[in-house]
C-alpha cells in the first residue's frame, strides 16, 4: 500500500518540522526522566506513575512517528498566480446570508477553520476548486443546497 501524500503549504511543512524537533529534543527527554523517577519507586508492578509514564512514551513515541511519516510524505504546495482556485489559493467568497470572507484552501493535514483555513477535501473546499472569480457553486450541506459566489482570487 503506497504512502498516501500529504499536501502542505511551506508554513505547514516547518510547523510540522518544528513539532517533530521539539517532541524528540523535548518531550523525550522529559518523559524518560519522567519514566526514571517511576522506575525509582521501586515495584512496578503496582506503581501508577510507572504505568502513566508507559503510557506517555508510547503516546509521544506514536505520535513522533506520525510526524515523521507525514514530513516524509509532503509535497509543499505553491500558489500559482492563475485565475483559477487552486489548493494554496486564497480566495475571498460570498455567502448565501451576504457575508464575506476570506479562506486559503489546504490540504486536509493543515484545515483549521478558526484560521480561515479550509481543506480541499471539504465540501466548499472541493467545490471551489478549478472555479474562477465571479462563479457560483453549489456546496451540499445538512442545511440542503447552499450558494457561494467566488468574488476574487488573491495572489501574495
Amino acid at each position: 500500500m503506497a504512502d498516501k501524500k500529504v499536501m502542505l503549504t511551506q508554513e505547514g511543512y516547518d510547523k510540522l518540522v518544528d513539532k517533530l524537533n521539539f517532541l524528540k529534543s523535548v518531550r523525550r527527554i522529559e518523559v524518560a526522566e519522567r519514566l526514571k523517577a517511576a522506575i525509582a519507586l521501586g515495584d512496578l508492578s503496582e506503581n501508577s506513575e510507572y504505568v502513566d509514564a508507559k503510557n506517555e512514551q508510547g503516546f509521544l513515541e506514536g505520535e513522533i512517528m506520525d510526524l515523521e511519516a507525514q514530513i516524509h510524505n509532503s509535497v509543499i504546495i505553491h500558489e500559482e498566480a492563475t485565475d483559477v482556485v487552486s489548493l494554496g489559493s486564497t480566495v475571498k467568497i460570498l455567502f448565501p446570508n451576504g457575508d464575506e470572507d476570506t479562506y486559503m484552501i489546504v490540504g486536509s493535514t493543515e484545515a483549521d477553520p478558526d484560521e480561515n483555513r479550509i481543506s480541499d477535501e471539504s465540501p466548499i473546499g472541493a467545490a471551489l476548486l478549478g472555479q474562477k472569480a465571479g462563479s457560483t457553486v453549489q456546496v451540499h450541506a445538512p442545511a440542503g443546497v447552499l450558494q457561494y459566489k467566488v468574488l476574487e482570487i488573491i495572489h501574495a
